[in-house]
């Protein structure tokens, strides 16, 4: 198994998850509210003559643990629907290992309930 996490802009879920389902039939998903800057450390606002300095952008952590094979097309759902179009903040995508993934319901591995 392995567990896809991504963090976007929060605008993005909606489109991320929906273009996850329809690529690769993958549903579940954990979403979790997040803060945070890359290259562009923040943003200036401009509110009734004053300047305001936002360091943190609000942004979201998807987490899909999905089967090895599904990786891989995961990604490339996530990152193509991520896609802003503007120069820096889109956020980042990446996947690493996970074992012993057990459904708390049935108390059976992962693998078992997730038959193809």
């Amino acid at each position: 198994m392995m567990k896809v996490e991504a963090i976007v802009v929060r605008d993005r879920i909606e489109t991320v998850m929906d273009a996850v389902e329809d690529h690769t039939g993958h549903v579940g998903v954990t979403v979790i509210e997040a803060v945070g800057h890359g290259r562009q450390r923040g943003i200036t606002h401009e509110y009734r003559g004053r300047i305001f300095e936002s360091r943190f952008l609000p942004k979201a952590h998807l987490t899909f643990i999905v089967r090895d094979e599904l990786a891989e097309p995961v990604r490339d759902a996530i990152v193509d629907a991520a896609r802003t179009g503007h120069e820096s903040g889109d956020g980042i995508c990446w996947a690493s290992p996970v074992f012993n993934v057990t459904h708390n319901r049935t108390g059976r591995s992962l693998e078992e309930v997730e038959v193809v």
